[in-house]
């Protein structure tokens, strides 16, 4: 058998990060065992629904590399084979039609309630052996709903969760076809499941309560009803569903918060699912290791420092060019011409271990091709008197000597030294001048950095 899986959002949003850890498991679970996967664009919700979401949607697949072998499908392009399927329902009798309007509906679960009933369609117009069906009412559009078994339970093995069962006598006639002839979401994913012969279906655990209503109308369809895996929700830090109070909740809002996306892979395969302690793994390793024996049941929790940490350690691995290339765009957004000299691959090397985010390899960056003017007061903190006749000698020095980190950090040692200085009283002032910054790599390594005029420049200018 080959293995069939499916992703299958709905486009009335972004591609949120419960959505794409979905996505990564339902993707490696096929790619562990050789088999397909498939983008099927839920978007029948026509009101909600927009090019702009499904954009955002194959935006955040591609971020994350999570490559589809099919589609994307769109359930809007397959109404006719949904009413063919419907129509076939109706001539066998697992479905029918149904003319109760909603007002009826909606006073039929009062006097339900007002009873301390669970409140549901009663099935008044439900065909049975022997019963008489009322006259349909004159100008009433009919809804379908599928005949469900009334006897026994559903049961199956859910490949997260373990056996769950629902008795049908709990599950009313769902409608499948609405009034004016569109068919609903339950009824578009079973055909759409069938059709494409998925095998196992890694999804939420918020469709648990669709899970039995589906296979009962695969079962009526004499379909192959395919395993289920439903993975537990993220909750955020401190315990509560996860939200935009968490921090980004968008996969292309971590893109631009600066986050690389193997990081963000590597921490959403984390969440939920383990291989023993690993914590850092390729995505060819992940896909390796995973199955969904070790899914755990229980909810995740979204840690943003392990994040960061995991987005740092990938940073520091990541190659300097392509680091480049990623932060050069941000910058032209914040319209700093990135100039030949220095290289920004340069100040990448030095400044990459230092940062979190490519939005602070940007911030770093950046000191280096902008006019930089200092605060007045982070100047006056760190130009002590002391200090002022050291850093005019140094001044002298960088006109004469050669231009690289070693010469210029012996230069600074030598003024030091004649000075009768320690070194942060020399580093910090010229950090300052320099950058606009109090902490930075080895001075004489950023200073190096700099084009030889653009640092006597910056020191000229506040040793007057």
């Amino acid at each position: 058998m080959t293995i069939r899986t499916r992703f299958a959002p709905s486009p009335t949003g972004y591609l949120h990060i419960g959505g794409a850890r979905t996505a990564l498991f339902s993707w490696a679970y096929a790619r562990k065992h050789g088999g397909v996967f498939i983008l099927r664009i839920e978007d029948t919700d026509v009101e909600r629904s927009t090019p702009e979401a499904v954009q955002a949607i194959l935006d955040g697949m591609a971020w994350l590399n999570l490559d589809y072998d099919e589609g994307p499908f769109y359930q809007m392009r397959c109404m006719e084979r949904y009413k063919a399927v419907i129509q076939h329902m109706l001539a066998q009798g697992s479905a029918y039609y149904c003319y109760t309007s909603p007002a009826e509906l909606e006073a039929m679960r009062e006097a339900q309630r007002a009873r301390s009933e669970k409140p549901r369609y009663d099935g008044c117009w439900r065909p049975e052996t022997g019963k008489v069906l009322p006259e349909p009412p004159p100008g009433v559009k009919p809804v379908v709903r599928f005949k469900n078994p009334a006897q026994g339970a559903v049961v199956w093995k859910d490949l997260v969760k373990g056996y769950i069962e629902f008795d049908n006598g709990e599950l009313d006639d769902l409608i499948i076809a609405r009034a004016d002839g569109t068919p609903t979401y339950n009824f578009c994913v079973v055909v759409d499941d069938w059709d494409m012969g998925i095998t196992h279906v890694i999804r939420g655990d918020d469709h648990v309560n669709n899970t039995p209503r589906q296979i009962n109308i695969l079962k009526a369809l004499g379909a192959t009803v395919p395993q289920y895996a439903h993975l537990s929700m993220i909750l955020g830090n401190d315990g509560t569903k996860l939200s935009k109070r968490h921090g980004a909740v968008s996969v292309m809002q971590y893109d631009e918060d600066g986050y690389l996306p193997e990081a963000v892979t590597n921490y959403l395969a984390r969440l939920g699912w383990s291989h023993g302690d690993e914590e850092v793994f390729s995505v060819e390793q992940f896909c390796a290791w995973f199955d969904l024996d070790h899914i755990t049941p229980s909810a995740a929790q979204f840690n943003t420092e392990k994040l960061n940490w995991l987005n740092q350690h990938y940073l520091k691995l990541a190659d300097n060019a392509r680091l480049a290339a990623l932060v050069r765009p941000r910058l032209e957004a914040r319209g700093v011409a990135v100039s030949a000299s220095p290289e920004l691959e340069a100040i990448i090397g030095l400044y990459k271990e230092r940062v979190v985010t490519l939005n602070e390899l940007a911030d770093a960056a950046e000191v280096f091709y902008i006019d930089l003017h200092p605060a007045k007061e982070l100047l006056e903190a760190q130009l002590s008197a002391e200090a002022i006749p050291a850093l005019r000698e140094l001044a002298e020095c960088f006109k004469e000597i050669t231009w690289e980190d070693q010469v210029i950090g012996a230069a600074i040692k030598e003024v030091i030294g004649r000075h009768n200085l320690k070194m942060p009283k020399l580093a910090m002032p010229l950090r300052v001048m320099i950058t606009g910054q109090t902490h930075t790599p080895s001075v004489g390594a950023v200073v190096a950095l700099f084009p030889r005029e653009t640092v006597l420049a910056r020191m000229v200018r506040h040793l007057r």
